[in-house]
């Protein structure tokens, strides 16, 4: 049995995936703190990459037909609105605004490996009966 083909364990995964790109995303914007004009950014809600990626979303099946609005399913990075502020020579990421960011997205890291882990282990005992 592919622990894939689980909706509980799919969705811990692409959990786990829009935190890493949200981990990198906070990295980026932290090394980028004092070049001028570099805007904050931050990635898509996790809704968005969610939605997009059910199973009943209207696929192309040709280059010519118009796109759906269900998205692809991937995390999408863009300029952050909510940034705290911008500096004189336009840059707007704030060390503190992204430490907090980081602090949240590994929390949430750890409560998704966590109910991961439980999900395995309630799995196994379903399956071998006895821990």
């Amino acid at each position: 049995m592919k622990l894939d083909s689980m909706t509980f364990f799919q969705l811990a995964s692409k959990r786990m995936q829009w935190l890493g790109a949200g981990q990198q995303v906070v990295a980026e914007n932290i090394a980028n703190a004092n070049t001028p004009g570099f805007k904050a950014r931050d990635v898509s809600p996790f809704e968005n990459l969610v939605e997009g990626s059910r199973t009943g979303a209207v696929k192309r099946t040709h280059a010519s037909h118009i796109a759906g609005s269900g998205g692809s399913g991937d995390v999408r990075v863009m300029t952050d609105e909510a940034a705290w502020e911008t500096s004189i020579d336009g840059n707007s990421v704030t060390l503190e605004q992204q430490t907090l960011k980081a602090s949240e997205i590994s929390g949430s890291y750890q409560l998704a490996t966590l109910l991961y882990g439980k999900g395995h282990q309630l799995l196994s005992l379903a399956v071998g009966g006895q821990r």
